[in-house]
């Protein structure tokens, strides 16, 4: 990996078992939950999860922040621009390792400089606050540029995945009715073929394109910026102005655009402090793709805002250049998904041991359910426990956290922040009491909460059909210690002979048995049975499929969990279907099983 400065630029000058077992899940709630990790980060930033929790305001948080007159604001100048101010303008923002492994280095004055130019390019194509500009890269540093350009003149940033074909994006491209898109020209291919399905869109900004191959209304981006104005006004926007449209897929019907609004900074700020634990010299890296939630949201506005150097990597998955990338960087924060641990765990102890990985101080991952296995995995190579959360698209920030001044429950998703207050209901939205399984929900009122679905506000007012409560259509419960447990989807929970079971709880099971790498389960109507539990499996390295094999995944998940709740029928597969933020996407193992449409698969994982 060999660090390069880009020309011209000067180098930087800084370098508790649960004792109430709901008969509804049949004995498989509180399993695990007896264990506790106690290894903490040294001296948190958030030392007192009680009496933080207790005390919190999100009122006196916005101090934190830099606001204009009259109550403004702008979440691409308290990322960017306010360190100007406060020591950072020489201090790396950015450390962009491409896919040949060259390292580019941008401080905050540099950031800050390109996205004004980019801001003032859009302004003079004559975009125009609250116009939805798309951006379709790899991880490039013009990604991260352009997302900042485009909040701070006010129009609202559209963040696309880079392996979506053309059918997702002809479906955000329409639904936004986007005016401007920025790509490259690997990706711009799959724009051309349905540009005459786009009436809405004026222009095409192609990074590192040839002028040569343009078409009309498209512009390379190095002629945009060539000689647009370093200085911007950043537009000071009200806090409930929309920042960003993300997307995301639901069982049936096309994706929903979920809208944020500068008001999310708030959260960001604070989350990322808390959670991510992040000070001012850790080098942080966030495996997702700002194509996702997490990516724009932790990857971009949360670490800038806490003035973090981050790191971004644009090669494909593999476990050596992961570690490389940890090692050659000096990595001491690291925020990944399930689903990448599970593989890197496959792949090998001998690899991690190849690597010093010394710069390690914390480990965090979100996506979906982790896995107790992983988690002790975690602390038998790396020395560090890998401490779970839990959001989503919609909440715009991290709710419920395995905080590092807190011990880490193998499985739990952790304890609610402060400032926000979950719980377990019933479907009239009566809370329950530790130990009972139900759905899992939020009280309103969080600073990053999602304000509407793009044009379906039928579909935004179904998140709080619950009065009172935010639905997460998760099914979770909590133990005696306050710790959240997710169980499934509120439509996955599997109800055989009468027992309902959660197919978290069952992967999790069979993950641990050696030979299985990755597991999804889902629940296969039965007529003696209502359902039975059906298990897609990937096997480990060296394993082969063989009914001895298979009966013996049976009895180790028996064993695991209990009589009923283990899988009586096991398919072995090569991969499984996951989302780009690494979900396994148990509905399309059911379609497919049942042979039932699909739904929206534009977020599915390209092997």
């Amino acid at each position: 990996m060999k660090l390069v400065e880009r020309p011209g630029k000067s180098k930087d000058k800084k370098d508790a078992h649960a004792k109430d077992e709901s008969s509804d899940v049949s004995g498989v709630v509180g399993r695990a939950n007896h264990e506790v990790i106690k290894k903490f980060p040294v001296d948190p930033n958030l030392k007192d999860y009680e009496r933080a929790y207790a005390s919190f305001d999100w009122d006196e948080a916005k101090k934190e922040l830099a606001w204009f007159a009259g109550g403004k604001i702008n979440a691409a100048f308290n990322a960017v621009d306010r360190h100007l101010h406060d020591g950072r303008r020489n201090k790396v923002a950015l450390y962009a390792i491409s896919a040949d492994n060259r390292v580019e280095k941008w401080t905050f004055q540099e950031i800050y400089e390109a996205s004004n130019r980019m801001g003032n390019a859009l302004k003079e194509l004559g975009v125009k606050k609250g116009d939805r500009v798309f951006v379709f890269l790899p991880r490039v540093p013009e990604l991260y540029i352009a997302t900042i350009a485009i909040a701070k003149i006010g129009a609202i940033a559209g963040p696309l995945f880079s392996a979506f074909g053309p059918d997702a994006l002809r479906d955000r491209l329409q639904d936004s009715e986007a005016k401007i898109i920025i790509t490259n020209p690997q990706l711009k291919t799959k724009l051309d073929g349905i540009r005459n399905e786009l009436p809405h869109l004026q222009y095409v900004i192609v990074v590192n394109g040839d002028k040569s191959q343009l078409k009309d209304r498209e512009f390379t981006y190095q002629e945009l910026v060539e000689h647009a104005s370093e200085k911007l006004h950043c537009e000071p926007m009200d806090p409930e102005d929309p920042l960003y449209l993300l997307y995301t897929s639901g069982t049936t019907g096309k994706p929903k655009g979920v809208v944020h609004v500068h008001n999310d900074i708030l959260g960001h700020h604070m989350t990322t402090k808390w959670v991510l634990d992040l000070k001012d010299d850790d080098i942080y890296w966030c495996t997702a793709d700002p194509g996702w939630v997490t990516g724009t949201v932790y990857g971009i506005f949360g670490p800038w805002s806490n003035g973090t150097s981050v790191v971004t990597y644009e090669g494909r998955f593999d476990a050596d250049s992961w570690y490389e990338v940890i090692d050659k960087m000096k990595v001491t924060v690291w925020y990944t998904a399930p689903t990448a641990l599970r593989m890197l765990m496959k792949a090998g102890d001998e690899v991690v041991y190849r690597h010093s990985l010394a710069s390690l101080r914390y480990i965090l991952s979100v996506g979906e359910p982790l896995n107790p296995e992983v988690v002790r995995w975690g602390m038998k190579v790396f020395g560090l426990p890998i401490h779970d959360n839990w959001w989503q698209t919609e909440t715009g920030m991290q709710l419920i956290a395995n905080l590092p001044c807190m011990p880490v429950k193998p499985g739990s998703m952790g304890r609610p922040l402060p400032g926000v207050y979950a719980a377990v209901v019933d479907d009239a939205g009566e809370e329950l009491g530790a130990g009972q399984l139900g759905r899992l929900v939020v009280k309103p009122g969080w600073p990053a909460m999602l304000r509407t679905i793009w044009r379906n506000k039928e579909r935004f007012d179904e998140y709080f059909r619950i009065p009172g409560w935010y639905f997460s259509g998760d099914n979770a419960w909590r133990d005696e210690d306050g710790y959240f447990w997710f169980v499934g989807r509120a439509d996955d929970v599997i109800n055989t002979a009468g027992h309902r079971v959660g197919p978290f709880e069952v992967e999790s099971a069979l993950v641990e048995h050696e030979a299985v790498a990755e597991a999804g389960v889902i629940g296969k109507p039965d007529k003696e049975r209502g359902e039975i539990i059906k298990a897609f499996i990937v096997l480990a390295n060296g394993y082969k499929a063989s009914d001895e094999l298979l009966e013996d995944i049976r009895e180790h998940t028996k064993r695991q969990l209990a009589a009923h709740a283990y899988p009586r029928e096991i398919e072995v597969k090569d991969n499984l279907p996951k989302t780009r933020s690494g979900k396994i996407m148990r509905r399309l193992l059911k379609a497919w099983e049942l042979g039932l449409p699909t739904g929206d698969t534009s977020s599915l994982e390209d092997d």
